[in-house]
């Protein structure tokens, strides 16, 4: 009984026995019938080609901008290595360059051409996705002169030049201004950098031809001597091998001392019938009314040297007497006293027809442009001057804060150049009609009642300026005509503005 239960079990179970022998079977004939795996293909290298700009053969200025192609068949290029060798022809020798690497497919190449005939062989060559590269570069070949270095030129400063400087940078003061240029000689040259150094100090590259070279460029101690170079690149980064180079002096200004007073008056040039005082006179003027003794004689000395100026905080010109046919010299030194100004100085200013003597040959009323001193060291933009026939008999000091001040007629005994009956007076003085920004006028004209240049009274002819690194004090008068003891009130007033140390 249990045998027959047990067979009949079995006729349950073959099916799925079937079922899975005909599967196994199936799997053994498809894995039967599988071909083996072909071998992949080997990676194409890529090709390169090069345009025909420039031809071959032809002889070239060195700077050349180079053009080429690639394609490959079974991927694509990635971009491109190029190099190129020099074959100097007279030196009978070469120089290769490395291979480098660019994804642009033109590129301007400065090549190396320093002998006078250069064999130049360019070769360039395609990578593909795969880092294979063309094993036949694309070459073409050229020659070239000789490429010249340029030629640098410092323009300013010039050597032996003597410089205010001080030890940090200033609204007025940027440091040492410097000028220069280049020239390349190659047919197709072209300057494209310069740099600067000094003493001996690493190269600073720029694109500029005027720079200004702060104070902490130079070695210790500032005040002394220091060496300026410059060299220049070309567009074949062909650098001059010489440059440059100039040797300046610069003085740190002390301002130890007070007042310097600089005599530039002319005895000799006083008009006919004003008393002519001697040079010891004038001298003796100054000294009393501004209470020093401390006086440099410009016609006997010149402009003081820097060392000089740099120990005072305040420097007095006067140039008193009247100029016919040639103006005043103090526009002719003008660039020692920006120089000063510009280092924190301070400066006072007088004389007869002095703000004309800027403007000699142009006719008045006149507006001096940026750029000038008188436009932006004086802050006077307009001026005026009055007729020859002298009516002027003083100057109204100012809110208060300056005192009227009267000429001295005496010293104008016989002057021909009068209004007939009216008080002997000054002509020709110079009238500031338009005063700069960070001014305040400090004396104006005066005149007789009556008198027929009424249009005159009252126009500026003192101006102070205040600035953030120096002051400047402008009289449009002669101060020597000046009563004494109204010249001295008057300086003594002027300068207390000033607070000088």
């Amino acid at each position: 009984m249990r045998v027959f239960n047990n067979h009949k079990f079995l006729l349950k179970l073959l099916p799925f026995y079937s079922i899975a022998l005909l599967i196994i079977f199936i799997i053994l004939f498809i894995n039967s019938c599988k071909r083996p795996t072909d071998l992949a293909s080997p990676n194409l290298p890529p090709n390169t080609t090069i345009a025909n700009v420039p031809r071959d053969l032809d002889t070239l200025f060195a700077l050349r901008t180079l053009h080429w192609d690639g394609e490959d068949d079974d991927g694509y290029v990635v971009g491109f290595e190029y190099r190129y060798i020099t074959y100097r022809l007279t030196m009978n020798d070469s120089v290769v360059q490395p291979w480098k690497f660019t994804k642009e497919t033109s590129l301007t190449i400065a090549f190396l051409a320093d002998d006078d005939l250069n064999k130049q062989v360019f070769q360039v060559r395609a990578v593909d996705n795969d880092g294979d590269v063309d094993p036949t570069p694309a070459e073409k070949i050229i020659y070239m002169p000789k490429t010249i270095p340029p030629k640098t030129e410092i323009v300013k400063p010039k050597t032996g030049q003597e410089y205010f400087a001080i030890d940090h940078i200033s609204d007025w003061w940027e440091g040492i201004e410097l000028v220069f240029s280049a020239k390349d000689f190659d047919e197709g040259g072209e300057v494209i950098e310069y740099a600067w150094s000094v003493d001996q100090t690493d190269w600073v590259w720029t694109k500029d031809t005027v720079v200004f070279i702060p104070p902490e460029k130079f070695s210790s101690p500032l005040s002394g001597t220091h060496v300026i170079r410059v060299i220049s690149k070309d567009n074949t980064f062909l650098i001059d091998p010489i440059g440059d180079s100039v040797v300046v002096q610069f003085v740190v200004p002390t301002f130890d001392k007070k007042i310097l007073i600089i005599d530039e008056t002319n005895e000799n040039n006083f008009p006919y019938g004003v008393m002519r005082p001697t040079d010891a006179q004038v001298d003796s003027f100054y000294e009393d009314i501004f209470k020093i003794k401390e006086s440099w004689d410009f016609n006997r000395k010149g402009i003081p040297p820097r060392d000089t100026l740099g120990r005072y905080q305040l420097i007095v010109w006067h140039a008193d007497d009247l100029p016919f046919t040639k103006p005043h010299k103090l526009p002719e030194n003008i660039e020692v006293i920006k120089d000063y100004l510009n280092v924190g100085g301070k400066f006072f200013m007088s004389g007869w027809r002095i703000l004309k003597s800027f403007a000699w040959d142009d006719p008045f009323p006149l507006s001096f442009k940026d750029g000038t001193f008188v436009h932006d060291y004086l802050h006077i933009i307009t001026v005026n001057e009055t007729v020859i026939e002298g009516d002027c008999i003083g100057f109204y000091g100012v809110d208060g804060k300056f005192s009227d001040i009267r000429i001295d007629s005496l010293k104008l005994i016989d002057f021909p150049y009068v209004i007939p009956g009216y008080c002997r007076g000054l002509g020709q003085i110079n009238l500031i009609t338009q005063p700069g920004g960070f001014t305040d006028k400090i004396y104006s004209y005066r005149n007789s009642d009556g008198s027929p240049h009424g249009i005159y009274r009252g126009r500026a002819t003192g101006l102070r300026y205040y600035g953030s690194t120096f002051d400047a004090v402008v009289l449009g008068f002669p101060l020597f005509f000046i009563q004494k003891e109204d010249a001295i009130t008057m300086v003594d007033e002027i300068v207390k503005t000033l607070n000088l140390r």
